[in-house]
């Protein structure tokens, strides 16, 4: 995913065997279809894993009665279905990523996408609470070896001028899941039972293991006399300050993503949540390809533009709460910002991290992961204590401490151009 991270190219979609590593040198150049264009089909499939991640770890949040009653369990632990999905992603990311990142990766890549199968399989079926959290945290381990990886693997196998371009068609299936995804997932849930929508889940993995096999190439994985220890790569000053402004700036997506729902019942606004959260999710569908237009060739005016919209959009969510146009406009504005965020600070990470772009992007995962935990705790203080009409309050103060450490940090991270020299 780096700019030094481009590997020769490797013949057809076979598969050689899992756990060799790479020891002849890597030149620099991206691996491309023949005719060196983008590889459209391969990186549809990464998007669709992510789209099938995304929807796997949000899907609860809007069934917690149902599985509560399913489980014969209160909602509070039912919750749990969420948190411990979230704790896998963060234990396992980045050991999972560092011990993986030298074997060829579409074997892990294939096996991460069936471990995350039966994990989804498992909860589908499974009548023991134990297990099916269990199964979650389990389905969390894969996502974030998958989240570590599948940034950098897209790279590799698309011609360094289409890089940004592979990226941010890659990273689509977040906004698609947060704006399709979920909402059909709970109204499938709500209509039948919750166990269809892990149903869905799993046959749709299972799909994506089928279009992975026969549509996405291999590539090396990274070269072992070019691995950094994990602990050193995080102190590399380029990774901390992206780390940094993720942290912040996912804080405060996500400080008012969370409880939404308490900020539109805050003003009395004719927006319902579902209405909301699908706007939010076609702006941001907007926001990728605007991502995806320009990443290649002015990546910090994009990152800038990106977290002063969330600003923008705070200030507006907190003056005009009690008008509908102005909430709308806003969530629009809040959409169109965050769409390209993950591509943005993934070619971010990745150019910072060079070879080792892959562990700092499992770095990249669990500061995500961390950021909606933190959110979590954060409204939940800021609902509790001043209502949710302050939430745009905390959404505006995270976003200008983003935007200030992006702009403070612009000789290690956020360069003009995320891709150099093919």
């Amino acid at each position: 995913m780096g700019t030094h991270d481009h590997v020769a190219p490797t013949p057809g979609p076979s598969a050689p065997d899992l756990g060799v590593a790479q020891d002849t040198p890597v030149p620099a150049s991206g691996v491309g279809t023949p005719g060196d264009r983008l590889p459209l089909a391969a990186v549809l499939v990464m998007a669709l894993t992510g789209f099938l991640l995304i929807a796997t770890e949000t899907m609860p949040a809007g069934l917690l009665p149902q599985i509560a009653a399913g489980m014969g369990t209160s909602e509070g632990v039912a919750g749990q279905f969420v948190s411990v999905y979230a704790l896998g992603t963060v234990v396992a990311a980045i050991p999972a990523v560092a011990l993986t990142r030298g074997m060829r990766r579409k074997p892990v890549f294939l096996v991460a996408v069936l471990g995350f199968l039966v994990a989804n399989v498992v909860t589908a079926v499974s009548g023991v609470l134990v297990l099916s959290l269990v199964a979650r945290f389990v389905a969390g381990a894969f996502s974030g070896l998958l989240w570590g990886m599948t940034a950098g693997y897209a790279r590799r196998i698309t011609p360094p001028r289409f890089a940004g371009r592979a990226l941010a068609i890659a990273s689509v299936g977040t906004p698609v899941g947060l704006a399709i995804g979920t909402p059909f997932g709970s109204w499938l849930g709500t209509t039948f039972d919750w166990r269809w929508s892990f149903g869905t889940l799993a046959v749709l993995t299972l799909a994506t293991v089928v279009l992975a096999a026969t549509l996405v190439p291999d590539a090396p994985g990274q070269e072992a006399g070019s691995q950094t220890p994990s602990s050193r790569i995080v102190r590399i000053p380029g990774v901390a300050v992206v780390l940094a402004v993720i942290v912040a700036w996912m804080l405060a997506h996500n400080v008012l993503y969370t409880y939404v729902s308490s900020y539109l019942d805050s003003g009395s606004v004719d927006l319902s949540v579902d209405l909301a959260l699908v706007v939010f999710g076609v702006a941001a569908l907007a926001g990728i390809a605007v991502t995806g237009a320009l990443i290649d060739r002015t990546l910090r005016p994009l990152v800038l533009a990106s977290i002063l919209g969330f600003v923008v959009a705070g200030v507006v969510f907190g003056l005009g709460r009690g008008s509908t146009v102005a909430v709308v406009g806003a969530v629009v504005l809040w959409g169109l910002a965050f769409g390209g965020a993950a591509a943005q600070l993934q070619t971010a990470i990745g150019i910072a991290a060079g070879d080792d772009a892959d562990v700092a992007n499992s770095m990249l995962g669990v500061a995500f992961n961390l950021a909606i935990f933190g959110a979590g705790v954060l409204g939940a203080v800021v609902v509790g204590d001043l209502g949710g009409s302050a939430l745009p309050v905390a959404m505006v103060a995270l976003a200008l401490v983003a935007l200030t450490v992006a702009v403070l940090g612009r000789r290690r991270a956020f360069p003009m151009r995320p891709v150099v020299g093919a």
